[in-house]
């Protein structure tokens, strides 16, 4: 398991390398949920996402020879993009393979940082892809399986846990479980009493199957959400979640669009939908807990592009 002091000595290695993201009441927020919220703004990192704290924290625990023969990374979007700004930032060469699916915006962003970018038809190719040129010599910057990558995400709950006023629930996406794992590990550390709820997406479901069958296993990816569709969790964040976590929540992709929408138009944020999925998530843990919750919200990102936000949006009536 993650420790408070694994998450701390990141905090302190990463801190020239990242962005301290503000930590800010939401009158906005509030007035829509009923309750007092704070929203941890990762989407204000200088990678657009909170990725880019696990892909420092890794490269710069690397040899000198890890670095000179070059890493590689799979991702949804997010990670691909923290991995190629920071490994130029470090000169270091980086291969990203990504899913065609994944938005165009983060190809490109991606492909302008200097990385080279390759892509395959699915997630599981894509993670495929990437073992086999680890097996070529290239250092894997895996996503979530890494207890360095993890402890890199966790520096934002830290943060939250410093610079927030009271909470009672705090609400985190899920992909491959890397964030709410290191958030969660945080949070109890420094905040105890807080309950930690976990969010996925219809047809993203990897850390939901995971707990029901008592461990990762593989799950069919069907949701537009790209950047929370992993094929698996590992069993480095099954652990954390099953022991640290409320509860995993699912929400339809339609309602996460709706999110983006509303933290658009109650809290002035253009998110994507992993950090969308929020607040229909948010609604639920309110209708577990009642009255009296102070909700955090991590805003883990805002990679989308406004065509994409639209089409989307169009296509399931919400304009």
């Amino acid at each position: 398991m993650i420790g408070i002091s694994d998450i701390e000595a990141a905090a302190r290695r990463i801190a020239p390398y990242v962005v301290r993201t503000p930590t800010v009441p939401s009158p906005g927020l509030t007035a829509l949920l009923g309750v007092p919220v704070t929203a941890k703004l990762e989407l204000l990192q200088h990678t657009g996402s909170f990725k880019a704290r696990g892909a420092a924290a890794k490269l710069l625990s690397l040899s000198e020879a890890e670095r000179a023969a070059g890493v590689v990374a799979v991702s949804g979007g997010n990670h691909g993009i923290a991995l190629a700004v920071t490994a130029a930032a470090l000169d270091v060469k980086a291969t990203v393979v990504m899913p065609r699916t994944a938005p165009a915006r983060s190809l490109e962003l991606a492909a302008q940082a200097g990385a080279s970018v390759r892509l395959t038809d699915g997630m599981d190719s894509a993670f495929d892809l990437a073992m086999r040129l680890r097996d070529e010599g290239l250092t894997l910057v895996h996503p979530f399986d890494d207890p360095v990558v993890v402890a890199g995400q966790g520096t934002v709950g830290l943060e939250f846990a410093e610079d927030a006023g009271e909470l009672t629930d705090v609400v985190v996406s899920i992909g491959g479980g890397g964030l709410i794992a290191g958030v969660a590990a945080a949070l109890r550390a420094r905040r105890p009493g807080v309950r930690v709820w976990g969010v996925e997406t219809e047809g993203a479901e990897a850390m939901s199957a995971a707990l029901r069958a008592g461990g990762p296993v593989p799950v069919p990816v069907s949701s537009l959400v790209t950047t929370l569709s992993a094929p698996s969790v590992s069993r480095l964040t099954y652990d954390h979640v099953s022991a640290l976590v409320e509860e995993v929540l699912v929400v339809p992709d339609r309602e996460a669009v709706r999110g983006c929408l509303d933290f658009a138009e109650h809290a002035k944020l253009w998110t994507e939908p992993a950090a969308g999925c929020l607040l229909p998530a948010a609604r639920q843990v309110l209708a577990r807990v009642g009255d009296g919750a102070r909700l955090g919200l991590v805003v883990c990102g805002g990679n989308a592009a406004p065509g994409d936000v639209t089409g989307w949006a169009e296509r399931f009536g919400l304009l």
